[in-house]
């Protein structure tokens, strides 16, 4: 699994001009999934992503993580994140993980940082064409991959 984690003031998801999901302070985390990620994946990028320690604290450190600024979580699936590069100017999509697989891991990985953070995530729509706004704080981005453990 892929994500990109970036630490915002605020953002939100649409879709066709309807709000589907936003927040207030917290992280907004796009989530792509591979083909071959498994649940040790999920569980592992969850629980590292749970417990991050990139909020500011009173020394403007980045030492706090979102459950220590009682920070929101809004998580959108972007399939475009397993893109290749490599051949021509048309990316690949080829690791990509087939949808219904994609869809599930992505729903599980919601579950997953709900149980971890004790609050509801705000999600996006699955393979829906989707408008995202943000205000990234800092910036603050990251990009984590489940395979990139050590």
């Amino acid at each position: 699994m892929k994500a990109v984690v970036q630490r915002v003031k605020h953002a939100s998801v649409a879709v066709d001009g309807i709000v589907v999901g936003q927040i207030a302070q917290g992280l907004l985390i796009l989530l792509g999934v591979q083909e071959g990620d498994s649940a040790e994946d999920l569980q592992w990028l969850a629980s590292k992503i749970s417990k991050m320690r990139i909020f500011s604290d009173a020394q403007c450190k980045m030492n706090l993580a979102i459950q220590e600024v009682q920070g929101r979580v809004l998580v959108v699936s972007q399939f475009t994140l397993l893109a290749s590069t490599k051949n021509g100017n048309r990316p690949s999509y080829i690791n990509s993980a087939k949808p219904e697989i994609a869809k599930q891991m992505y729903l599980d990985f919601c579950r997953a940082m709900e149980e971890l953070l004790g609050s509801a995530v705000e999600r996006g729509v699955f393979a829906a064409d989707m408008q995202v706004e943000l205000l990234n704080d800092g910036p603050v981005t990251i990009v984590m991959d489940s395979k990139n453990r050590e």
